[in-house]
């Protein structure tokens, strides 16, 4: 019994493993058949694919093609246009920089002319100023020509500051002398009297001053006080000979003006330890520049005002005083006619009580005919008085 089971098992066992044979036999061919066909369809797809890409690649050229094609044209286009538009900026360029340049050496070289024209003139001045300066040097090198120019400078001044009739020229201001001064300033006199002079000249030392000068640029200082004794010496001769040849008491006054026409000299002249002083005090002359006898004048032309204003206003205070005395009569007589004229009211007012008397008298008269019109204008003329104010 048990070995029919083993048989049948056996057999059981057999028979799966054929089974079991034969499906895996099926299997593998089903699986060699898959893969075959699996392959052919790798192959087939490759073949497409290459075929595909194949045309899609030559698609991709000819479009490449064109598109480069057109880029190409275009890039060309596009440098032409640049091109053509770079030759017009550069012949802009050159035209605007050729302009500017022309009007920039127009401008430059009109400048240098110019300058050149202003230094051809200023040549020109120089060479008239060196001119004018040899001029004045000959003119101050001669003594008469020296004294000139300060009289003129001098006249100059005092025209500017006071009136013709204020100052007289060349007069002699001592009696029973010929020595004349250059100019004279008229100041009033006393208790009315005639006028009063205050001689000025002008002297112009100029060799000393010169000496001076150069002793100076120098630095010698043995020269330098040479020349500052000379220049001293010389002022206190020519204040000496004013003091002696024009001032005259009480023709002129107690003391005249030395007139130096620099201010380079008169600083000088200051520069001098109490020499300004000694000869106002010794010669009694006073040493004046130009801006201090300018401020001088000024100072007598404002004493001149105030002395005409003192005159105008005692002048002023008569004629007031003249007028009050008038006034006065004037009075009298504006009294006398308002009694006058009060007398006439008063008759004329007792006349008109003698007429209203008349009028009551002659109302009873019978009136005669043509005499309405005559008694009409005798009642307007009462009308009239009536209205006529009384003078008080």
């Amino acid at each position: 019994m048990v070995e029919a089971l083993l048989v049948l098992t056996l057999v059981a066992a057999a028979s799966t493993a054929g089974l079991l044979a034969f499906f895996l036999m099926r299997a593998r061919s089903a699986e060699r058949e898959a893969r075959e066909e699996l392959s052919r369809g790798l192959a087939t797809f490759s073949q497409t694919l290459t075929a595909q890409m194949g045309s899609t690649a030559t698609v991709q050229n000819a479009q490449f093609e064109t598109l480069r094609g057109a880029i190409e044209q275009q890039l060309g286009r596009i440098q032409q246009d640049n091109s053509a538009k770079l030759e017009q900026m550069r012949q802009t360029v050159d035209e605007k920089l050729h302009a500017t340049l022309e009007k920039r050496l127009s401008e430059s070289f009109k400048q240098v002319s110019d300058r050149l024209e202003q230094v051809h003139k200023g040549l020109g001045e120089m060479q008239t100023l060196a001119a004018g300066v040899g001029d004045l040097k000959r003119v101050l090198s001669n003594v008469k020509a020296r004294g000139v120019f300060g009289e003129t400078q001098l006249a100059a001044l005092l025209e500017q500051v006071m009136a013709p009739e204020q100052y007289e020229k060349n007069v002699a201001t001592r009696p029973g002398s010929n020595a004349r001064v250059e100019f004279a300033i008229k100041l009033p006199g006393r208790d009315g009297g005639g006028p009063v002079l205050l001689p000025i000249d002008a002297k112009f030392p100029i060799e000393d001053y010169q000496r001076l000068q150069a002793a100076q640029e120098t630095g010698d200082k043995a020269a330098l006080e040479m020349a500052e004794k000379a220049l001293e010496a010389r002022v206190k001769f020519e204040a000496k000979t004013i003091a002696e040849k024009y001032v005259e008491p009480p023709h002129t006054t107690d003391f005249a003006l030395l007139y130096l026409p620099f201010e380079g000299l008169f600083g000088e002249v200051l520069r001098r330890p109490g020499l300004f002083d000694y000869i106002q005090r010794q010669f009694r002359v006073t040493i004046c520049g130009p801006t201090n006898l300018l401020a001088y004048l000024n100072s007598l032309q404002m004493g001149f005002r105030t002395l005409a204003i003192q005159q105008r206003s005692s002048e002023v205070w008569k004629v007031l005083g003249t007028v009050k005395s008038e006034f006065g009569r004037f009075a009298e007589v504006l009294a006398n006619t308002k009694r006058q004229l009060q007398t006439v009211a008063n008759t004329i007012d007792q006349a008109e009580v003698r007429t209203r008397q008349i009028e009551r008298k002659l109302k009873d008269v019978e009136v005669l005919p043509g005499t309405e019109t005559l008694q009409e204008d005798l009642q307007l003329e009462d009308k009239a008085v009536a209205m006529r104010p009384v003078v008080k």
